[in-house]
């Protein structure tokens, strides 16, 4: 192993092949998941915030058993026995995975069955079961049945003149049992419309309350399943209505191109996603009352197992409970949170202004805390500019209703040159960018979807234009999508830059996602799958050399996920070599830190908050003369090897002391929002003791306060940073 031209020596101590030395990635996932139904319980939340952590978290565990579960179910149809880093086979990791579920999904509705609804009851807002209506309120209910509901229904029978019917993904069902007076029981599937709302809710006068709430801020919803249930009757003239049973399925929903087969990417992705309507079965979601007979004919028909069914103790898809964050209740919700502008754009009023504040020295964006609207009036100033000849931008998921893309256009119809790189395999966003994709055509822009076999996942945006010395170029380089909505709620950095390298090296990585290259290096970036893993294998490796001579090492990463096994065994021999590492990993690690002789010197947090941890950070500290990476990439083998990224370098002094001194440390002092990870894979949350300040890092950052005196050793190694922790 080298760094630079120094030899690193190899290193005796625990062989870093070894199964237990990982944790499982699927499981991994999940002890994330849990942690954002921690959330959901922390009474330190607003009462609707912790609503919206409990729909969250269902949404999570929906999309993993979509993706994750049905992958890990084709491997086993397909006889794959290959054993993951940690040892598990695909069959054994789905048994453990069921085991977790089962227990986080009773928590989950013990949170919401004995915590959060009779905490939202004594607020004033009530979801009601259909027996608890009175006489009143029913009557209303058979109105809105037949008015609203019935016109959409449409049952479907299943009986050997007519097929077991298609059962959509995540859609909400009823099994209704129905007596014939001649055929006996029978059985048929009604399908609860999507396109009304879940929540039915009462008038106003209807809605009882605790005493101490006014009645005009009472709000009652009913669940229209219930109600569809208590008037199936109608659906069925002349039967006898037995009972009805709420059930949900999980389809695999994971889209496979051939994209060497596809000779229209554009029309090949619009097909897989109507089939993701037919994928595979993989989850059956039952309410515990469902009796075993209904049970069994879902199962045989859908062609699942037991082991596949789920049962929920009260309502199911508790991913729609997200309708009541949109309550006029700002008692019951964070406070309003308002994003500053960084002075030096703070009064830029023209085109000519913002491109004057590049110049004069590079800007760091930090969203949410930081607006992202600078970066939208940029480019909405680039597209009105005379002097601007050009625009080229990466979309991965940019919105339903992007504010970037229709400056795009704009930029098109004053007569720039205007190239867009959409990634079309956006998971669960390819609809969306199918629409922008066909809109920016319309308009004459140039639009391209990527590299074969490759997403493009870099966030970049190029603009050229022609000043008084010639052509100069601008960018715009991010951790995060170019997407107005999601940047009010992740956190994640941008850097505005004219610096003539880092542009040229955009200006390259573009070139080689619209036409022919064959770039094995770049003056200022890294970009993957080029040489993002052996920079980083490097950079890792000096610190390793710095450490064995006794200059000292330091790595702070913050990333979303670490995955890669090599990464991981590279992090292990820094941490032998003395390195100190302390990592901010949001979601998936299967690294296992505080190891002795293997990771003692390494520790991993997660922050879980308001806002979504988004932003990618690598941190070396190049004895005295640090070195800082922001960009797309996180630690995993696809990031690495399958994606073009891009990491790009702090080069301003004032800006790297920004990340280093105020944005990481402040992350590694948090004691309110951080979960600290254990050696045997658990997470305890970390807490303030007697003698620290308590600090919520996302909180801190939203009011820009100072921070307390004892941040300034955070960066320094100390057994004792986090205080004291408790049982997450």
């Amino acid at each position: 192993m080298t760094a630079g031209n120094e030899v690193v020596p190899p290193i005796a101590a625990r062989p870093l092949d070894e199964t237990q030395h990982f944790f499982n990635r699927e499981i991994s996932w999940l002890e994330f998941n849990w942690r954002v139904l921690q959330e959901a319980l922390d009474e330190r939340h607003p009462l609707l915030e912790r609503v919206k952590f409990l729909a969250i978290c269902n949404t999570n565990l929906d999309e993993f058993f979509m993706i994750r579960v049905a992958g890990l179910k084709q491997q086993v149809a397909a006889g794959v026995v290959s054993r993951s880093a940690d040892g598990l086979t695909p069959a054994e990791q789905i048994v453990a995975i069921r085991k977790i579920v089962l227990e986080h999904k009773e928590q989950q509705m013990l949170c919401w069955n004995e915590d959060v609804h009779p905490h939202l009851r004594d607020q004033g807002i009530s979801l009601l079961d259909y027996h608890e209506l009175n006489d009143m309120q029913r009557a209303y209910m058979k109105d809105y049945f037949e008015r609203e509901i019935f016109p959409v229904l449409t049952p479907l029978a299943f009986d050997p003149g007519r097929p077991f019917p298609h059962i959509s993904n995540l859609s909400l069902n009823l099994a209704v049992v129905v007596k014939d007076p001649e055929e006996g029981s029978l059985f048929a599937r009604i399908k609860v419309p999507a396109v009304l709302p879940r929540l039915i809710p009462l008038r106003g006068e209807m809605c009882d309350g605790p005493s101490g709430i006014p009645a005009e801020r009472r709000v009652c919803f009913t669940w229209i399943e219930q109600v569809i249930a208590a008037n199936a009757a109608a659906l069925f003239p002349g039967e006898e209505i037995i009972d009805a049973y709420a059930f949900r399925i999980t389809r695999n929903a994971d889209v496979e191109i051939q994209e060497e087969e596809a000779d229209d990417l554009l029309r090949t992705i619009e097909q897989g996603v109507r089939q993701r309507r037919f994928g595979a079965v993989v989850r059956l979601s039952v309410q515990q009352e469902m009796p075993q007979y209904i049970r069994d004919l879902l199962l045989h028909n859908l062609k699942l197992t037991a082991d596949d069914m789920y049962e929920t103790k009260g309502r199911l898809g508790l991913s729609d409970l997200m309708a009541l964050t949109k309550l006029d209740r700002p008692d019951l919700k964070d406070p309003p949170f308002y994003p500053k502008i960084p002075s030096i754009l703070r009064f830029a009023r023209s085109s000519a202004d913002m491109f004057s504040a590049i110049r004069q020295r590079d800007i760091l964006l930090h969203h949410p805390f930081d607006s992202f609207q600078p970066l939208v009036e940029w480019i909405r100033a680039a597209a009105s500019d005379p002097n601007v000849l050009a625009i080229k931008q990466t979309l991965y998921r940019s919105g339903s209703n992007s504010p970037i893309v229709k400056a795009l256009m704009d930029a098109r119809e004053q007569d720039k040159q205007v190239t867009v790189l959409v990634e079309l395999k956006a998971r669960f966003d390819e609809e969306n960018n199918i629409t922008w994709a066909r809109a920016l055509e319309r308009v004459g822009v140039h639009v391209v979807y990527g590299l074969l076999g490759l997403k493009t996942h870099a966030k970049l945006t190029l603009i050229v234009r022609r000043e008084h010395d010639g052509l100069r170029r601008y960018a715009h380089l991010g951790t995060g999508n170019y997407n107005a909505t999601t940047a009010r709620v992740y956190t994640d950095m941008g850097l505005l830059t004219c610096r003539p390298d880092i542009c040229a090296d955009v200006a390259d990585v573009f070139n080689s996602l619209t036409g022919y290259s064959r770039q094995v290096s770049y003056r200022k970036l890294l970009v993957a799958p080029v040489n993002i893993r052996t920079c980083l294998k490097l950079l890792i490796e000096r610190e390793i050399v710095h450490a064995q001579e006794g200059r000292g090492g330091r790595l702070v990463f913050k990333s979303n996920a670490l995955v890669d096994p090599k990464i991981i065994r590279l992090l292990y021999q820094a941490s032998q070599a003395g390195v100190q590492i302390d990592l901010l990993i949001r979601g998936i690690c299967c690294l296992r830190p505080d190891v002795p002789g293997l990771s003692e010197n390494i520790h991993v947090r997660s922050i879980i908050g308001r806002f979504l941890e988004h932003s990618r950070i690598y941190y070396f500290a190049n004895a005295g003369n640090p070195e800082i990476y922001l960009g797309s990439a996180d630690l995993m083998q696809r990031n690495l090897d399958r994606r073009v990224e891009t990491l790009f370098p702090i080069e301003d002094s004032a800006l790297a002391e920004q990340i280093h001194d105020d944005i990481l440390t402040t992350y590694l002092r948090d004691n309110v929002r951080a979960h600290v990870l254990q050696a045997d894979g658990s997470y305890l949350r970390a807490t303030p003791d007697n003698d620290t300040v308590p600090l919520d890092s996302q909180a801190y950052f939203s009011t820009g306060r100072e921070a307390p005196p004892e941040l300034d050793s955070a960066l320094s190694p100390a057994s004792d940073r986090v205080g004291s922790i408790e049982q997450s």
